[in-house]
């Protein structure tokens, strides 16, 4: 690291978080039914009627109205009798009667539907923008429940890119907030290359690195960074490094080397950057990770940020998470792991062919999405491409919550919106919370501010999708 990149992230983490002056928990741990969660994030707007909510399946031809258009893909039966879910997710489908799936989240009305505007919604609980800097659920679920291994991150992101567009944005819910960086995220861009970033680099000696280490912590001393960010921040951020140090020298960090599986389970997830990270989480599950994000990665215009190709693009996407998150399920399964690792599956926002936000006209409608033609005349038009905020599905495995029960229900006509049994952000996360046995009174007390899990703590914990 250059002296120029040390300022960077010494100023970066002074404005990314504020040092509580004082913090506390209070509430009682409730039985804890969960002891891990893997976060499987479809990231760009994943269609619920193109996915796990097929509605009436209207083939292209030349001619096609979109407004006859709510799903493009054939509904396909599942494990659960009389639940069916998109062509395309049929591995998924096999695995369904082990977990909830949840057909009526709802995301909330934030006025323009912008992606890391609802990202930071869902990851944080929290809409945009916080007078201080609100922590990821990750980091929630770190400082709460403390890492399961030592030495392993108890909170890890594979797969998100943060060299694009939007990647201050990106950057700002990837974060611990006031928490301080020992509970912030170790990312992992590309998982396999995640065992680069566990180990020193190549051809340095063991007696280089650590006079590095011991250069680094005298860096932050005199850097001035404390009397910028106070000393929590200082404190936080030298404990960051004592973690990533100590990992450094463990040979638990075997469990990032993906060359260490064995060749076919390699290639029962091998689809892609996404299936690498869902082995990667199942390794980092086994040697005692306690939260771990796995993206499909957020990029503009590309993965499940469909404004063009929304059939074809949808199609390739299904094709990347399909047989690696049944595998994962499978694995964790076979391995007496499942019932205490809790998976979800979600994303910011749903997809409609017609409708921008809840109802027609309830949301602006941008320029690139005025040009939607009346009748579709190519195939690359064929597809939904508007962000939809009404309905969204949810996927939930292990962890404390039902095998074989689906929540829920959204309307069989557009606006597909849910029509029964709504469950917000606030009471999903709280859920989730619940699962791990974290009180939904803890609050910590920062700016003068009661900081709840959920605003104001009103999240409720949906006991309906919990075994």
């Amino acid at each position: 690291m250059n002296r120029r990149h040390f300022l960077h992230t010494l100023s970066a983490a002074a404005l990314a978080t504020a040092a509580p002056r004082r913090a506390f928990a209070v509430g009682k741990k409730a039985r804890a039914t969960a002891d891990s969660v893997i976060l499987l994030w479809m990231a760009g707007g994943m269609p619920h009627t193109e996915t796990f909510d097929p509605k009436r399946c209207t083939p292209f031809t030349p001619g096609v109205a979109p407004a006859d258009i709510l799903s493009t893909f054939e509904a396909k039966p599942t494990a659960l009798d009389g639940v069916s879910i998109s062509e395309g997710l049929e591995e998924i489908g096999k695995v369904l009667d082990r977990g909830t799936l949840i057909r009526s989240h709802v995301l909330a009305d934030l006025g323009k539907i912008l992606h890391t505007k609802h990202q930071y919604h869902w990851h944080t609980g929290y809409a945009p923008p916080q007078s201080v800097a609100a922590p990821h659920m990750g980091a929630w679920i770190a400082r709460e429940m403390g890492p399961r291994n030592p030495v392993i991150p108890p909170f890890t992101v594979i797969g998100q890119r943060f060299n694009i567009v939007e990647k201050e944005e990106l950057k700002a819910f990837h974060s611990a907030g006031f928490f301080g960086s020992d509970f912030g995220p170790f990312i992992i861009e590309d998982p396999t290359a995640a065992l680069d970033t566990v180990r020193p680099p190549a051809g340095m000696t063991p007696e280089r690195f650590t006079a590095r280490q011991a250069l680094y912590r005298e860096m932050l001393k005199t850097s001035g960074f404390a009397e910028k960010a106070g000393d929590f921040q200082q404190e936080a951020l030298l404990r960051s490094m004592e973690q990533a140090y100590a990992l450094l020298r463990s040979p638990e960090a075997a469990a990032f080397d993906l060359k260490l599986e064995p060749k076919e389970s390699y290639d029962a997830y091998n689809t892609g950057r996404f299936g690498q990270g869902c082995l990667l989480a199942r390794r980092l599950v086994e040697a005692g990770a306690r939260f771990i994000e796995v993206t499909s990665d957020y990029v503009p215009f590309e993965g499940w940020d469909m404004h063009a190709d929304g059939h074809d693009r949808a199609a390739k996407m299904k094709a990347q998470i399909d047989r690696p998150i049944a595998q994962l399920v499978r694995d964790l399964d076979q391995r007496g792991l499942l019932d205490r690792t809790l998976i979800v599956l979600a994303t910011e926002f749903s997809r409609d062919a017609m409708v921008e936000g809840i109802a027609e006209g309830t949301i602006e409608i941008s320029a690139d999405l005025k040009k939607q033609p009346a009748k579709l005349t190519e195939m690359k038009q064929y597809g939904l491409h508007r962000h939809f905020t009404g309905a969204s599905s949810v996927l939930m495995f292990g962890g404390g919550v039902k095998r074989g029960h689906v929540h829920g229900r959204t309307a069989d006509e557009r606006p597909c919106s849910a029509v029964e049994k709504p469950v917000s952000i606030a009471d999903l996360h709280q859920t989730i919370y619940h699962c791990l046995g974290i009180d939904p009174e803890t609050h910590y007390e920062i700016e003068a501010r009661p900081f709840y899990t959920t605003p104001d703590g009103k999240g409720v914990a949906v006991k309906d999708v919990l075994a």
